[in-house]
């Protein structure tokens, strides 16, 4: 049997790691962790300086004393192209050997530029042909992520797509009925993935470049304060005087909210216009920044729609030895890690 992979999600703002163990029909929580990375260390999902997210890796496996080397990464950006396409009918071992040709009509980088993979959603459609989720993603970024994963000393096993670990780590923690449809918003540090689900088949993803880090540069911009101080406001934290968030601080917030809302509505106005019979049901948050208050408040506005924020570890059981407090606080910020933890080396 393949061995286990640890989820290793490689984000802008650090990187986690997630060691699950296959338990019955189940899944036990063994190690979770995260290191902080330099801000612009990695831009709009292209790492800028290898070796400081290789450090970062190294120092995460020491802290946590991991001895495992085998690893599953994600992905994500405008290097990556997630699109569904409908193709001739053809046997499994035509289609994989012309999806490069067939892909070409769909995707704006050369085809030899990018490597290509698909899933097959739809063998056979009511006008006869095959509807499959194309996914093709910039060599060169897939490298880098890989290079930086071997400079760290670890084993890649496993490249997946940031919002289909999302996805993966979702559905393990919330079993959802056949016609229920989801909007899971996974909101990074610079990249938020916006991925659209129904019966464990992803209707549409876009990756939009906007994330927490928004609400922390309008924050130091606008009070003409440090970095730091700008993100713990963000989260509420120490620098507030009394416990209390300056009114300021919370009208900036507030704005930002509202710019982010409108870009994700934008997202599910447009799968709504393009797609009969969505039932969008409700709309699940994850990341960093999907604990904002005022976040909530705006998409739920503009979308009418019932929101929760994910917990990645609703169903996984916790070692009695890990630290609780930690997890809770940093569960949204989880689910991509626990989507790769799940993977194998080899499996599709």
């Amino acid at each position: 049997m393949a061995k286990q992979c640890i989820g290793l999600d490689i984000g802008s703002s650090s990187v986690k790691a997630v060691q699950l163990k296959k338990k019955g029909q189940g899944w036990a929580l063994q190690a979770f962790g995260m290191q902080p990375l330099v801000p612009q260390t990695i831009v709009d999902g292209t790492i800028m300086d290898q070796g400081a997210v290789a450090d970062a890796i190294r120092a995460l496996w020491q802290r946590l004393r991991l001895k495992q080397k085998e690893v599953a990464i994600a992905i994500a950006g405008h290097s990556v192209i997630i699109k569904k396409i409908a193709v001739p009918m053809m046997a499994p071992s035509e289609l994989a050997a012309n999806i490069r040709n067939e892909a070409e009509h769909h995707i704006p980088f050369g085809k030899d530029d990018v490597e290509i993979d698909y899933h097959v959603t739809q063998a056979q459609t009511t006008a006869g042909q095959t509807e499959l989720l194309l996914v093709a993603a910039k060599k060169e970024v897939v490298s880098d992520y890989i290079q930086v994963v071997r400079d760290a000393g670890l084993i890649p096993q496993v490249v997946d797509v940031a919002a289909f670990a999302s996805q993966n780590g979702f559905e393990v923690n919330y079993p959802l009925n056949a016609n229920e449809t989801v909007v899971l918003i996974n909101i990074g540090a610079a990249i938020s993935n916006i991925n659209i689900v129904r019966s464990g088949v992803s209707l549409f993803t876009r990756d939009v470049t906007i994330g927490g880090n928004a609400f922390t540069e309008e924050i130091q911009k606008q009070m003409q304060i440090a970095a730091d101080e700008a993100e713990a406001y963000k989260v509420g934290g120490s620098h507030a005087e009394d416990g209390v968030v300056p009114q300021d601080v919370v009208r900036v917030i507030d704005g930002v909210a509202e710019v982010m809302a409108g870009e994700f509505q934008r997202s599910l106005d447009f799968f709504l216009a393009t797609t009969a019979d969505a039932n969008v049901t409700r709309i699940v948050l994850a990341g960093g920044s999907s604990k904002i208050g005022s976040l909530h408040r705006a998409i739920e506005r503009r979308s009418r729609m019932l929101l929760e924020v994910a917990d990645s570890w609703k169903k996984v059981e916790v070692d009695g030895s890990l630290d609780r407090a930690y997890l809770a606080a940093h569960s949204p910020e989880a689910l991509i890690g626990v989507g790769l933890a799940m993977r194998s080396a080899g499996d599709k």
